[in-house]
């Protein structure tokens, strides 16, 4: 597995006057994102973070006023994989499922991951066919098993 960045938040805009910004996160929730200080290598410096709205607001070191978290608008906070904590069985990280080849059950590869979503029912994976088009499935026994280096599909389920 390599080291690459993984985005936990993206900065939505400011709020109020002071450099505070607001984040729509991608962690599991603010827990997640506090765990860690600095962000994109050291260059954003968590001073203090909160919930707020539907995600959270923050204060980084670096942005002092308005005008400043204004300019970071759209700016991932990402930290390296190997700062994530250790998985327990049957957990994954988004970003190690994207990516992954999707063959049926006799091997044959359908597509690939392209996104994991989730409406409210449990997560669900985009899958890409080699044709372009797309389809959805949900992202849980027997419809799909994860494994080391793929995920086994029961195509019956792609919609």
């Amino acid at each position: 597995m390599t080291d690459r960045p993984i985005t936990l938040a993206v900065i939505i805009g400011a709020h109020g006057i002071a450099g505070e910004v607001r984040l729509k996160l991608f962690a599991e929730d603010v827990a997640g994102l506090k765990a860690h200080g600095a962000f994109n290598d050291g260059a954003l410096t968590l001073k203090s973070l909160r919930p707020g709205g539907n995600g959270a607001i923050a204060r980084f070191a670096e942005i002092t006023d308005r005008n400043g978290a204004e300019a970071m608008r759209g700016t991932e906070l990402s930290v390296p994989r190997s700062a994530l904590p250790p998985l327990e069985p049957g957990e994954y990280y988004h970003a190690d499922v994207i990516g992954l080849p999707c063959v049926d059950a006799a091997g044959v590869v359908i597509g690939q991951v392209v996104a994991i979503e989730n409406f409210g029912a449990g997560d669900v994976i985009e899958v890409e066919r080699p044709d372009g088009k797309r389809a959805m499935m949900p992202f849980r026994e027997p419809a799909a098993v994860l494994e080391p280096d793929r995920v086994v599909v029961d195509d019956a389920f792609l919609v």
